[in-house]
């Protein structure tokens, strides 16, 4: 397949593009620079520009682009900065597919795990409501301009949950503090987190290419657990305690309502779509992924 990515230079995207050049398909990526060789087209997003060649014998779409969610607090203006910067590439793309004759017939239009906002220990699938809080209206809307793609174009917007990497991603702060045996659960710890390693989520978006799946698709392991547990396996795989815990007015004072959303909501989500079109996990268990995580440090 002839694959246009948006947002391939970042943790996922570096992943994806690395498998799918592997796997024998021609890989262009999307650039805010001039283009330096023929795998790269130049685009602005912020101004709605894209060339109409670009779709041009592509087969696929696969937009991954939006700024850090947790790379800084979140003032007003970088709330604005989080939805503009998913807002803008999704609606340039989807403006593009609909000046085509021939839009690619695929749009894997990355989502969150935030669209659920905290559901508690409700059980999450692709048919939940979208809850509340900064990141659920920014998932909302987010999908909601990738449907705007035209007839015929297959759309998946994948809720993408905790990626587990070796380095960065929502481990990169803690995984230094938990070498050095100064982890331990945030806030209570008893809330859920929809983790998935980035192997899985490379591997998710390649199966989705191809899978007969629309709309949108909850992307993490099929084995649920909280934070407690989560950074317990990781401790233990590292051979380290993790008794020291982060209390939530601590974690609130440093980081505001990041701190909310990002760190203390409790998603209990599950990948029904995903289990049911037979996709299987490298990781699908908290231990083999911590397992998988310290082989790498």
């Amino acid at each position: 397949m002839r694959i246009l990515v948006a947002g391939a230079s970042g943790l996922i995207g570096t992943a994806l593009t690395t498998r799918l050049r592997t796997s024998g398909h021609d890989v262009v990526s999307l650039v805010r620079r001039p283009a330096a060789t023929a795998a790269e087209i130049e685009w602005d997003p912020s101004s709605g520009r894209l060339e109409d060649s670009a779709l041009r014998g592509v087969d696929a779409v696969i937009n991954l682009s939006g700024a850090g969610i947790g790379d800084r607090p979140w003032s007003s203006r970088r709330v604005a900065e989080l939805k503009s910067s998913r807002l803008e590439p999704t609606t340039t793309l989807v403006a593009a597919m609909r000046r085509s004759a021939t839009p690619p017939p695929v749009f894997l239009s990355q989502s969150a795990s935030g669209f659920y906002g905290d559901a508690g220990s409700a059980v999450l699938r692709e048919d939940s409501p979208a809850g509340h809080g900064v990141l659920a209206d920014i998932c909302t809307e987010w999908e909601a301009a990738a449907h705007q793609a035209p007839a015929g174009v297959r759309v998946v917007t994948p809720r993408t949950g905790v990626v587990l990497s070796r380095k960065g991603g929502a481990l990169g702060k803690l995984l230094p503090l938990l070498r050095a045996g100064l982890g331990g659960p945030l806030g209570n710890g008893r809330q859920y987190w929809p983790w998935v390693t980035l192997p899985d989520v490379a591997g998710a978006f390649e199966f989705l290419l191809t899978a007969p799946l629309e709309g949108p698709v909850n992307l993490c392991a099929p084995e649920a657990s909280d934070v407690s547990g989560l950074i317990r396996s990781l401790a233990d795989a590292l051979h380290r305690p993790a008794l020291l815990p982060a209390p939530a007015p601590v974690l609130r004072l440093a980081l505001g309502r990041l701190a909310n959303e990002l760190l203390l909501a409790s998603q209990r989500m599950e990948p029904a779509a995903l289990a049911a079109a037979g996709f299987e996990w490298q990781h699908p268990t908290v231990r083999e992924a911590a397992a998988w995580v310290a082989a790498g440090q």
